[in-house]
């Protein structure tokens, strides 16, 4: 396998199917600059930016994405941030120096990394910069300086941010040239006949959640089936009834979809993960890897969604989101099947809805309680409602004895406080290090009051809204 990083082929041949890119930088290309904090996608100190022909770059945390899944894009590492033929110094580097950002440097090549990332987007104001350091963590120096650098970058002379190879376009760590036990299907047909082939195969999308398992549990998984080159998991159907959205489309690609259809979802996804992590993490793995706590399942449950899941022998079938989750860490898909697609009903997205995420962070941080709720509203009165949680259960699941005292009730305050009693003692959560399972079962109170009054009055009231379960 031929990787060219910063515009220069580099040999990695011999590589394992499980090798992360991180350790190939670090160990094979000699590039050190790119650092291993946490291993895990949390510290953002692995940054680095990858570019497909034509398209603006993107960050990602370099220890969680495997090498094999590089195939096609170019890599700009530190490095190579200002190109062969610039300056010098890239205009995020400059404003680095020039602002203090950087004291023990440590975390400073994945802070630039980031940086430039929204550097190519043209991303301007705190908030896009805090947005993009929001996965890059500093122990030392303060984040004053480097918001700073991220207000005045755009001060500098310009310098090209994707380095150039001598490979002509489209020949660049091309998906042929792949690690041994590496396998990257193009399309669905492939990716079923790699299955058929290898039916022990460990199936990967975007890898911030199975990566670990490599990272953190020193897992060595031989071969390797990854599907995030498959045309038709990586597309969206925009039809009259329904919205079809692929097993392999990034989170990014969602708030993009979503920025009109539900500013609720929107707002949450930018509280998934940093930057790097929606750029790489997809909606089927997110639903696949049976987590109590993932963001998007209590979604597609208030949005009664349908996930299609399809096996090696090319049979499909559907299954409701309601029944998609077995147990803890369970679900539906059998040996050789995996997500296709998750239809949500076009009805669905044009109901009231709220969406809330509560976490020890705000943001790059698992949730404690996440409420989605979704309801038919005329005036005060509720029609049809579902209402879902995660983190309150063994799986994400809907909470029918609330959906009970609402429906075709009125949204009054004696309705929702009935509501959020209901929801209180629905459930019995566990204790552990996020939170107690009394704080959980107030908060998800808590939450429903505010997605119900907001409803009710169709503002958003904010957090002053999130008030304790009264006595």
């Amino acid at each position: 396998m031929q990787l060219t990083v910063n515009g220069e082929t580099h040999d990695a041949t011999g590589c394992a199917p499980s090798q992360t890119l991180l350790r190939f930088l670090r160990t094979r290309a000699g590039l050190c600059g790119t650092k291993e904090g946490c291993a895990s996608g949390d510290c953002g100190a692995c940054t680095v930016l990858l570019a497909r022909q034509g398209e603006v770059p993107r960050s990602v945390n370099s220890c969680i994405t495997l090498l094999g899944s590089v195939a096609g894009e170019r890599v700009i590492t530190v490095e190579g941030l200002a190109g062969s033929d610039g300056p010098g110094r890239h205009p995020v580097q400059a404003a680095m120096v020039d602002c203090h950002g950087s004291q023990c440097g440590f975390c400073t090549p994945g802070f630039v990394m980031s940086l430039a990332g929204l550097y190519a987007e043209g991303g301007r104001g705190d908030d896009a910069i805090r947005g993009a350091i929001a996965g890059n963590l500093c122990r030392c120096t303060g984040y004053r300086p480097i918001l700073e650098a991220g207000r005045r970058m755009y001060g500098y002379p310009p310098a090209p941010v994707v380095p150039e190879s001598g490979a002509p376009a489209g020949e660049v760590n091309h998906g042929e040239a792949l690690p041994a036990g590496y396998y990257r299907p193009r399309d669905e047909a492939a990716l079923q006949a790699a299955l058929r082939e290898h039916p022990d195969a460990w199936l990967v999308a975007g890898g911030t959640d199975a990566v670990l398992e490599i990272t953190q549990q020193y897992a060595a998984p031989d071969p390797v089936v990854d599907i995030t080159a498959v045309a038709e998991l990586c597309a969206v159907d925009d039809a009259n009834d329904a919205l079809r959205i692929g097993a392999a489309v990034p989170y990014s690609m969602l708030e993009r979809l979503f920025e009109t259809e539900s500013p609720p979802l929107v707002a949450m996804l930018e509280r998934l993960g940093s930057r790097q992590i929606r750029n790489r993490g997809t909606l089927g793995g997110n639903l696949a890897g049976g987590s109590p706590i993932a963001d998007m399942p209590p979604v597609l449950l208030a949005w009664d969604a349908t996930v299609e899941i399809a096996g090696a022998d090319g049979r499909r079938r559907d299954v409701a989101v309601d029944g998609f989750h077995r147990g803890y860490r369970e679900t539906v898909l059998e040996a050789g099947e995996y997500v296709a697609a998750v239809r949500i009903p076009r009805a669905s997205l044009t109901r009231p809805h709220r969406i809330f995420k509560l976490s020890k962070r705000f943001e790059d941080d698992i949730s404690t309680v996440l409420l989605a709720l979704s309801l038919d509203l005329a005036g005060d009165r509720v029609g049809e409602v579902r209402v879902a949680f995660g983190g309150m259960a063994a799986t994400p699941v809907r909470a029918s004895a609330v959906e009970g005292v609402l429906t075709a009730g009125t949204l009054d305050d004696r309705t929702i406080e009935r509501a959020c009693t209901a929801a209180a003692e629905a459930f019995t959560p566990i204790d552990d290090v996020r939170a107690s399972a009394a704080y959980r079962r107030a908060m998800a109170a808590a939450l429903l009051r505010r997605a119900l009054r907001e409803l009710r009055e169709g503002r958003d009231l904010g957090i002053d809204a999130v008030e304790p379960l009264h006595a």
